[in-house]
């Protein structure tokens, strides 16, 4: 069973290489949330539950990875992002919309990294 359509793999493909790699499992998270706070729980949760598979892809890896380092600002701004719609998202992190003035933070470029986004 195949999880994007063609034209959708070759889009990852050529925008997220990091997140198609062979060998990269793409299931949910592996992490447990046992030992997070409460308000950083829900946010990993949220992360992995989007909607869009590219996103929850994006977003829940990347929290996987750094949700426990992030500053309370940092997870504010993370929060934000989590209530933008998919679309919107993956638009901005392919490069294909220029991302609006509240959500071009440091942060978001540290996500578009963390997939292996690059913006041609």
């Amino acid at each position: 069973m195949k999880c994007f359509r063609e034209a959708d793999f070759l889009q990852m493909k050529r925008y997220m290489p990091s997140l198609i790699a062979k060998g990269t499992p793409m299931t949910g998270t592996m992490r447990s949330s046992a030992n997070l706070e409460p308000r950083r729980r829900r946010i990993l949760v949220r992360s992995w539950r989007r909607g869009m598979r590219e996103m929850d892809l994006v977003l829940g890896g990347f929290a996987d990875a750094h949700i426990e380092q992030l500053s309370d600002e940092e997870l504010a701004q993370f929060e934000a992002l989590l209530d933008v719609p998919d679309a919107t998202l993956l638009q901005w992190v392919t490069g294909e919309m220029p991302v609006t003035a509240p959500h071009d933070t440091a942060l978001f470029e540290r996500i578009r990294a963390t997939c292996g986004a690059t913006i041609t």
